[in-house]
């Protein structure tokens, strides 16, 4: 006998159940995207290595592609993308002619990455992104707006599926790169790195890092930590920074913006979005604004949302297209809370009704009422063997099927035990039973 296959580490897989919450969380953020008037793509698997390493620290991370049957010389020269915003940055570029600018696109695609598997983090995963990209410039309205709406779709998952609060932080490259500036460093984006690092190694061991590999002096070192530490639900970070005793001309208008998209989204969305000056993000990019999530009790996964403003990603040498946008990492969120029992769907299959069948001469009858059922929008299943009715309504209990229909035209809800006449062509379920619906556990 063969042995079991065993998983795949880093490749997360749904039972029917689990694909059920997947499911209804992605038709929920694709819907608040819409209502934006966000459009949707999807961008091939692969893109050139070139491409894919050209910008950040990320080559290693890379599943490079290769054809089974390739020739020992051919180059390895494509690779599986590691986010959406790349490819998405050479979709722009491929397609600007035919696109209208500002361009408004959401993405909910899958990807790669081949880094150690942990809890939120896996080498296939689904991201749902969105985008506002400009030709040559990009209001800085923008950031607040996409902000706004990544806050809205997940304060929807909150609300109708019991996802985890979400509270965004935000800061901007501009004020972090301009106070390092006032500092006399001149590599900003060396400094920014490791300072994203500070939530993983602490405070001590960053400023280890700024000292002795970026020869930063310790009361350098000291200013760029005692900035990372402002974190405010308001615009009082300006006075906070202002209080460090450092000017450059960036810092001023970093904390301007900053305080632009504070204070319009305590407007709209109070205790959901907090200034955070520590937030740098990595990936060299990002120019503007900068954005992480975390959901409330679920903070040791780190970030469940993010991106930013990047104002030269996408280049042609003749324009430049601008953006900025936001990823929500689906399976981050969902894999963690579906493994653990967090959020399940109410029942393992979409049907609502059993159609029990009394013979398999009169399968073909049981066929016609499922027909007449379905084209009214209720999904159903016929029984797969005319059993005793007593094991038919069994397998319906098993299946998690709420409704066994019989020949007789009577209609038996499994869980109470009740059966009454009902009518083919008028019956209806209870709303919450046509479909099923995510639950979470209350002991969650």
């Amino acid at each position: 006998m063969a042995n079991r296959p065993k998983p795949l580490s880093g490749f997360p897989e749904f039972t029917p159940a689990g694909r059920i919450v997947e499911q209804r969380v992605l038709a929920s953020l694709a819907a608040t995207f819409e209502l934006h008037g966000f459009g949707s793509i999807e961008t091939r698997a692969v893109e050139p290595l070139e491409q894919l390493s050209r910008k950040g620290e990320i080559t290693k991370e890379v599943f490079a592609v290769r054809r089974l049957h390739a020739s020992a010389d051919a180059a390895d020269d494509l690779g599986l993308h590691f986010d959406l915003t790349v490819p998405f940055a050479r979709y722009v570029l491929e397609n600007s002619a035919n696109l209208q600018f500002p361009f408004r696109r959401y993405q909910i695609q899958k990807a790669w990455r081949g880094e150690r598997p942990q809890e939120g983090r896996y080498r296939e995963f689904t991201q749902a992104d969105i985008d506002i990209v400009g030709a040559e410039n990009l209001a800085t309205h923008h950031d607040v707006e996409v902000a706004l709406v990544t806050l809205e779709a997940l304060e929807r998952l909150h609300v109708d599926f019991g996802v985890p609060v979400a509270v965004m932080s935000v800061n901007n490259r501009q004020l972090s790169e301009g106070f390092y500036r006032g500092l006399g460093v001149e590599d900003h984006l060396a400094v920014l790195q490791r300072v994203d690092k500070l939530d993983k190694i602490g405070p001590d061991a960053v400023a280890d890092l700024l000292v002795t590999e970026l020869e930063m002096s310790p009361a350098a070192a000291s200013a760029c930590l005692r900035l990372a530490t402002i974190r405010t639900p308001d615009a009082s970070f300006v006075d906070q920074v202002d209080a460090l005793g450092v000017s450059d001309p960036m810092l001023t208008q970093g904390l301007e913006l900053l305080a632009t998209v504070v204070e319009a989204a305590g407007r709209q969305v109070p205790g959901r979005l907090v200034a955070d000056l520590k937030i740098a993000r990595g990936l060299d990019y990002y120019t503007g604004t900068v954005y992480e999530t975390t959901m409330t009790g679920y903070e040791s996964m780190g970030s469940i949302c993010s991106g930013g403003r990047y104002d030269s990603l996408a280049s042609d040498g003749r324009m430049t297209y601008p953006g900025v946008g936001l990823s929500i990492g689906v399976s981050r969120i969902l894999v963690p809370l579906i493994g653990k029992g967090v959020l399940a769907a109410s029942r393992p299959v979409p049907s609502c009704v059993l159609v029990a069948v009394d013979s398999e001469e009169t399968r073909a009858q049981a066929n016609a009422t499922a027909a007449r059922l379905r084209a009214r929008g209720i999904p159903c299943e016929v029984a797969p063997r005319a059993d005793r009715f007593g094991k038919q309504i069994r397998h319906a209990d098993r299946r998690g099927i709420p409704f066994v229909w019989f020949s007789s035209d009577e209609v038996k809800d499994v869980r109470s035990g009740v059966q009454v006449p009902a009518d083919p062509d008028a019956w209806l379920p209870p709303e919450a039973d046509l479909r099923p619906s995510v639950v979470r556990s209350p002991l969650a």
